[in-house]
């Protein structure tokens, strides 16, 4: 005795209707000169563009012996790369201890462009991220394992550590009592309105610290950022009321990590400490922090013309549904032909398929011939993990995909092929060009331009003020988010387009 189940044969049926029709509009695309052509135009204007920017990139810096090749990028404990400069008041510290004292005053001076030529216009001030404190580390080796509470110029009280790591603490009014102590490799950070009740804002470990480390007070100040520009600018902090437990030392005194004029002995923009009674007033320039920008050309340069490349494959991926519509093949649904909605989502599949693998081709030449291209003319770059430029590469494939589905649904939307095109170059190829000039950065956030996110190479750092354009490394949201708000919308117009032509074919269909 058999059993039959009619399920399983309609199931296997449907998918063999849908084969046979993927195999169908894959024939069709393939064939269509047109719409191979701009496919391999798409590759090639973002390669071409991002090669031209590899090759034209040429880095050159004046140090002691003279102008050359910059050296390479400093990096932190975790290999990202960081900044590490400032003016160090410091004791060694052998075994458990700790430091305490009020940070009294902070001022600065920041200079803005000149109003007159050749003449210097400096105003006093602190920037919002000037910072003073308290500090143990490693060693004074630039780029060692360190932890800070600090005060800084406009984000409360704060403390940081090994670069990355930034702990928000509680908003400041007046003097602040700050405290760092440290037991094997814990390191704890306080603060204080009085200097009597203590509130600890983190703590953390630094790893393999050996039992002598540095402790003491430290200044320092980023630039302040001027349309695009950096311009040069110091704090400088008054410590009194200083105690310390476990080192009772003289005072050393370090300008760490300061450049040196042209002639090699010249400390340029140097740090200071003037004593005064039981006071120790610390001047000092630089940061400590991530060197989003000046630690190397960043590997998502190299994807800048991506949002022109986007534009054949938007106009490809439009008239791939509009030419069958204008020749009526898409509409109709007569008992030989697939409903349009199948039809519709057929499409879809193949030229996200075909987007996928142009992106994949686009970005899998561009990265890593383009970074090698900028080794080979000894220009400092960016540190970049392999996961990053694995996530890279196939992440703009992905967003490639999902710009393309989302043409093709539009078009399937309008049905006319001028007006998908412009609305596709509208939403994902112009805020991405306004957020490059450093306009309407907030688009990437709203706009299906928010998934080239996915192609950023440099982490967007909170403690670091940056130029809110995608030139100064900007991208209001994390990669991955980016890129699934273009999926969204390319779900969303392909999930209505498909909702209307399921109801044209229904209507059209004869009930029998």
């Amino acid at each position: 005795m058999s059993s039959f189940r009619p399920y399983r044969s309609s199931q296997r049926a449907e998918q063999d209707r849908l084969s046979q029709l993927l195999r169908a509009q894959w024939t069709r695309f393939r064939t269509a000169r047109g719409w191979v052509l701009a496919m391999a135009a798409s590759v090639l204007v973002t390669v071409s563009l991002g090669l031209l920017i590899a090759g034209g990139a040429r880095s050159s810096c004046v140090t002691g012996k003279g102008e050359g090749p910059c050296p390479a990028p400093l990096v932190g404990p975790d290999g990202t790369a960081v900044k590490d400069k400032y003016y160090f008041v410091h004791q060694p510290l052998k075994g458990n201890g700790s430091i305490s004292a009020r940070v009294s005053d902070m001022t600065g001076q920041i200079r803005l462009p000149d109003v007159v030529p050749g003449v210097r216009n400096v105003k006093e001030g602190v920037v919002p991220w000037a910072k003073a404190g308290l500090l143990v580390r490693q060693s004074l080796t630039q780029g060692t394992p360190y932890a800070a509470v600090m005060l800084t110029g406009d984000h409360g009280v704060r403390m940081q550590y090994n670069f990355t790591h930034d702990v928000p603490g509680g908003p400041h009014n007046g003097p602040q009592w700050l405290r760092l102590t440290r037991s094997g490799d814990t390191i704890t950070g306080y603060e204080s309105d009085d200097g009597k009740t203590w509130t600890e804002v983190s703590t953390v470990k630094l790893t393999g610290l050996p039992e002598t480390i540095e402790i003491g007070l430290f200044a320092t100040s980023p630039g302040a950022l001027w349309d695009m520009a950096i311009a040069f600018a110091q704090a400088t902090a008054t410590f009194d009321q200083i105690k310390l437990q476990g080192a009772n030392g003289l005072w050393r005194r370090d300008d760490v990590g300061v450049s040196m004029e042209s002639d090699g002995r010249t400390p340029h923009h140097p740090g200071r400490v003037v004593e005064s009674g039981d006071k120790l007033i610390v001047t000092g320039g630089g940061d400590i922090g991530p060197a989003t920008v000046e630690g190397g050309v960043r590997a998502d340069l190299l994807l800048t013309g991506g949002a022109l490349g986007l534009i054949p494959m938007l106009v490809g991926a439009v008239t791939f549904f509009t030419a069958e519509h204008r020749r009526g093949l898409i509409g109709t649904s007569l008992p030989a032909e697939p409903h349009p909605a199948r039809l519709l989502a057929a499409k879809a599949m193949v030229v996200g398929a075909v987007a996928f693998v142009a992106g994949l081709v686009t970005s899998g030449v561009v990265i890593p011939v383009g970074l090698a291209m900028l080794r080979a003319n000894q220009n400092p770059i960016q540190p970049i993990t392999l996961d990053t430029e694995l996530r890279m590469i196939v992440g703009y494939a992905a967003l490639t995909a999902a710009a393309a589905v989302l043409a093709l649904g539009l078009a399937a939307l309008v049905e006319r092929s001028i007006v998908a095109i412009g609305l596709g170059i509208a939403m994902v190829v112009v805020p991405y060009l306004l957020a490059t000039a450093g306009l309407a950065p907030w688009l990437l956030m709203i706009t299906p331009a928010a998934g080239f996110a996915i192609t950023q190479s440099v982490p967007t750092f909170a403690h670091v003020d940056v130029d809110r354009s995608l030139l100064g490394g900007y991208y209001p949201l994390p990669p991955w988010a980016g890129l699934a708000v273009t999926c969204g919308y390319a779900a969303l117009a392909l999930g209505a387009a498909i909702a209307v032509h399921r109801r044209k074919g229904s209507r059209q269909v004869p009930l029998v």
